[in-house]
């Protein structure tokens, strides 16, 4: 990463909870700001993959019943395959 553009984010953390962070980090041999990062990473990939489920599922909810909803057949084909495929396993 290109230090230059890398912002530090000062975040006080109860005495336990550094400590906790401390020592994984001495057990996995990685600088405690690494894990740090990894963490708020993985935090955000899920924020985001979670605004996106909500946002498919309130779309499904609205188009229910419209035009724009699950066609019938295809809804029929997909659960027939899926029904085969379980006989198969």
């Amino acid at each position: 990463m290109n230090t230059a553009t890398a912002h530090n984010f000062h975040v006080p953390l109860p005495v336990g909870l550094y400590r906790r962070l401390r020592s994984e980090a001495e057990r996995q041999h990685k600088p405690a700001t690494q894990l740090v990062k990894q963490v708020v990473e993985y935090w955000l990939d899920e924020q985001e993959k979670l605004a996106l489920h909500e946002e498919i599922a309130r779309y499904a909810v609205e188009m229910a019943g419209t035009v724009d909803d699950l066609d019938e057949q295809f809804e029929a084909a997909g659960l027939d395959h899926i029904s085969e495929s379980e006989k198969q396993s």
